[in-house]
């Protein structure tokens, strides 16, 4: 029958050869010692309908390069969906980590998948054990483990595959390497760790153990749901061929693979099919897309107050005001010192900022003072309730943070989410606390200054000063601070002979051991998890708490929770940024491929990194070039570290104007922008793509990572040198028009350079085939925005047609009384609206771009010859409508 012989195995005849495989470890081995290893026989082979499960039995001679070699392994292959095959390989004897369902629950299955449709196809070798995943429809081999046996043992899995030479594999982060990963000689380490300056080459602040891989053939995408430790390595030099090898070395758990077909033609679908893994993306609200300002440094509120005040006075345009751990006294969360941050200063800088329609966020920790006996309500809660992490011997388990001795909530323990909203709802309780409008949670890796072996935190808190102590006096609080302005549960994994703080496979972590710099990698959770296997999911844990706690502050309200630690699924709630960058040309350009990685593959849209710059000191130029670069980031941020130079875009004359310049542009595309959020919120297409994603079959795409499209339509090009005034760009072979000008610009599938760039300016194209929806006006706050009518900008593609979507909602609700859904067709001189119009909207008028003569008659809905003009230089034709958006809404000329 068809159906069985999509899983029925078959025999793969394929010469042996030895790897030059670089393995890490604590003594040296052999590289031919892994290749030589017996691998497995698969045995007991069960087919039922979509699903075959089998016993993978060691094939010969125990390997035991780093531990005993388990004898029986359960293998599981299921065809989940027509694009979707989940391969999982686990223990037969005894229960191993997973990751729960609780923190990521698991795609359901279609029960009426029908395997004559599949797009992916599951073939095997019984012995030694391999398989193949390849496309149905061409036979050709997305992954192979041929000629590289599977190692299993307690603390060391392997698992390799062969790849086309110089293949193009996106992902594997979270890192700061080019967007495109070298395949000749990297390893992507995934340990989440505090990484100040985030460089290059090392394991950062997330782990995303998933791959993009694209071909001439289509783009697929692979992923290893671990949180466990691992090393991916990319080698193209083991074989004479060239071929690219990808190998996993995971220092626990399980193999737990998706396989997922994504497009022969569109690589947006494989991130669409990730997205059933991951979870679709969350909206948040309108006025989260505005601008942020945070620092950390602000001495007192006189500061913050200070810096409101001079956005408004240089007319940018400030939507949230943040605050960084300033304001807390002696660094304890959920704390406001009362000298320097008192409680009624506070409270009237949040209400002039709400009483102007702008926004307050404050930064929330997760480690808590540990202070016994202290009256420090937040620890004596958790401490009442027995919550905190646990060290190995059951005492608490100790780290060293701002404050000094910290603990840390146990995101596991099943009273954590009461506790940690009750503190939210307390703190932030807009009536006697601080009525936040988001939050931000940092240093949740979790981070801790305290060096391996973290024998004694109170002396190394004592080394390093504590919490560090202010260094300026506090203000006269009785100053004017504004002028006058307006699933199924598994059995428990066993740990008994594992060596948890130091595992015979040492993966590369950047900050030493496992447990360096971090919570102890043998700290045990409420569940009996340890960090050993969870390390990778606090952050992410943390995120979901966090978003719960907003949610039951203002119910049936949408949240902006921004974290800096981040896992598979973490987007489904929560924002993220990049991390303490530094302020250099290089974290500049960097901060592209970090946020493509994060919005176009990882399904964490929400994303940006810290304008200017975090660390050390910006420059005019540099601040005036990141502004209109920040402009096109998802969350636009400004922040900087304490001991930097102060860098708010009113610091400079060429940072004001840059600032103000992108700013509009920004605003006024902000309804194209979020209508492209809210299509991620449905079926998780990408709000950012890279330029492969729109011409899959042009390969000078495919290294890209300094242009990207904000949206599927607006191609940003910036200058990225320092100084310069000049860029080479790639247009593709495709009709742009300039964003500025609207005048045509021919792609001609080759590099461009444009000349005579104000620092004050930054590349825009609009991709032809587009209608956009623009606001006619910018404002000075989203609120404001809202009310401003719309402009449609028709931007023909090289056939003539257009197309484009407007959705319009409240913004800040969950669940919509009215929004507006319209789709705009354009072609042979005819705009036509159409759709749900439940929210009143207004177009003032509409640009038709490209039009090679003015027009003889221009008519539309309730009206027979409208004002229009026509500019035969730019060739745009634009006509002034103030038409109701509605079921009847058309322009047509002729």
């Amino acid at each position: 029958m068809l159906a069985s012989s999509r899983l029925r195995g078959i025999l793969l005849l394929a010469a042996p050869f030895f790897s030059l495989l670089d393995i890490a470890r604590a003594e040296y081995v052999d590289p031919a010692e892994l290749d030589a290893c017996p691998g497995y026989k698969a045995t007991d082979v069960k087919v039922t309908g979509p699903t075959l499960i089998a016993k993978l039995v060691l094939a010969g001679e125990p390997c035991n390069v780093f531990g005993n070699d388990t004898k029986t392994l359960d293998l599981a292959v299921t065809y989940e969906t027509e694009t979707r095959i989940h391969l999982k390989i686990t223990d037969a004897s005894s229960a191993r980590y997973e990751v729960p369902e609780s923190v990521l629950p698991r795609p359901s299955a279609d029960p009426h998948v029908r395997l004559e449709a599949v797009q992916l196809e599951f073939k095997y070798t019984t012995s030694p054990f391999s398989f193949n995943i390849s496309r149905a429809r061409s036979g050709e081999v997305l992954f192979t483990t041929t000629s590289h046996p599977l190692i299993f043992e307690p603390q060391y899995l392997r698992l390799k595959t062969t790849l086309p030479a110089a293949a193009n594999i996106y992902g594997l982060g979270e890192h700061t390497e080019p967007f495109r990963l070298d395949t000749s000689n990297t390893t992507r380490t995934l340990w989440a760790r505090d990484a100040y300056g985030v460089p290059r080459g090392t394991n950062l602040y997330g782990s995303h153990p998933v791959y993009f891989e694209h071909r001439a053939g289509g783009t697929h995408a692979v992923l290893l749901l671990s949180s466990s430790g691992m090393d991916v390595k990319l080698r193209n030099n083991e074989t004479a061929t060239g071929a690219t090898t990808l190998e996993y070395n995971v220092i626990g758990g399980v193999l737990d693979f998706y396989f997922l077909a994504g497009s022969e033609t569109d690589p947006a679908e494989a991130a669409r099919q990730y997205a059933q893994i991951a979870g679709l993306p969350a909206e948040v609200p309108y006025w989260s897309f505005g601008l942020h300002q945070c620092r950390y440094g602000y001495q007192n509120y006189i500061d913050v107050a200070g810096v409101i005040a001079n956005y408004s006075a240089a007319s940018i345009p400030l939507e949230t005001m943040w605050t960084d751990i300033d304001y807390m006294y002696e660094r304890r969360v959920f704390t406001m010192d009362p000298q320097y941050f008192p409680t009624a200063r506070m409270r009237e800088i949040i209400d002039h900022l709400h009483n102007h329609n702008q926004r307050y966020v404050l930064m929330t920790d997760p480690a808590v003072a540990y202070l016994p006996g202290q009256d420090y309500g937040t620890y004596d809660r958790g401490t009442k309730l027995d919550l905190w992490l646990k060290a190995a011997n059951g005492s608490s388990s100790l780290g060293v943070v701002w404050p000094g001795v910290t603990v840390y909530p146990d995101w596991f323990h099943p009273e954590v989410g009461q506790f940690w909203t009750g503190e939210f709802e307390s703190f932030y309780d807009p009536k006697s606390g601080f009525d936040i409008d988001g939050a931000w949670i940092d240093m949740n890796e979790p981070a801790s200054f305290c060096t391996d072996p973290c024998d004694d935190p109170f002396a190394q808190a004592a080394a390093q000063n504590l919490p560090p102590p202010r260094t300026s006096p506090p203000p006269n609080q009785d100053a004017a601070i504004f002028s006058q302005q307006t699933h199924a549960k598994r059995a428990a994994p066993s740990y008994a002979g594992e060596d948890l703080l130091h595992p015979p496979y040492s993966i590369d972590n950047a900050a030493g051991t496992l447990s360096s710099r971090t919570a102890s990698a043998d700290s045990v959770h409420a569940n009996g998890l340890v960090e050993y296997d969870t390390h990778n999911l606090y952050g992410t844990m943390m995120s979901v708490a966090t978003h719960d706690a907003m949610l039951a502050r203002r119910p049936g309200q949408r949240t902006l929770v921004i974290t800096r630690s981040t896992f598979v699924g973490a987007g489904h709630k929560v924002g993220k940024w990049l991390g303490d960058n530094l302020s250099s040309w290089g974290h500049y350009r960097t901060s592209i491929a970090g946020m493509l990685s994060m919005a176009s593959l990882f399904q964490v849209p929400m994303v940006g990194s810290d304008i200017c710059g975090f660390g050390d000191n910006t420059t005019e130029t540099l601040c005036a070039r990141w502004a209109t670069l920040g402009a096109f980031y998802p969350f636009m941020r400004n922040h900087n570290s304490d001991i930097s130079i102060s860098q708010e875009f009113y610091r400079w004359p060429s940072v004001t104007l840059a600032a103000r310049h992108a700013l509009d542009i920004r605003y006024r595309l902000l309804d194209y922008f979020y209508t492209a959020f809210h299509r991620a919120s449905v079926d998780g297409s990408p709000v950012l793509n890279p330029l492969w994603f729109k011409y899959p079959k042009d390969t000078s795409t495919y290294g890209i990572d300094l242009q990207f499209f904000f949206g599927d339509s607006i191609l940003v090009s910036p200058v990225t040198d320092e100084n310069a005034t000049s860029v080479s760009i790639y247009l593709p072979k495709d009709q742009f028009y300039d964003f500025e000008t609207f005048v045509p610009v021919d792609g001609k599938g080759e590099h461009v350079t444009l000349s005579n760039i104000d620092f004050t300016d930054i590349p825009l194209h609009i991709r032809g085939g587009a209608v956009l929806p623009l606001r006619a006006k910018s404002a000075m706050t989203t609120t404001e925005l809202r009310a401003q009518d719309f402009q449609f900008v028709v931007a023909p593609g090289g056939d003539g047609t257009a197309a484009g979507m407007l959705y319009i909602d409240d913004g800040v609700s969950i669940t919509q009384q009215k929004t507006t859904s319209a789709k705009m067709v354009y072609a042979k001189g005819k705009l036509s609206v159409s759709g749900s119009f439940d929210v009143d909207a207004k177009v003032a008028s509409v640009l038709f771009l490209g039009v090679e003569k003015a027009p003889t008659t221009v008519s539309g809905p309730g009206y027979t010859q409208p004002t229009f003009s026509y500019d035969a230089e730019r060739k745009v034709l634009s006509v002034e409508t103030n038409a109701r958006l509605d079921g009847g809404f058309e322009v047509t000329f002729s």
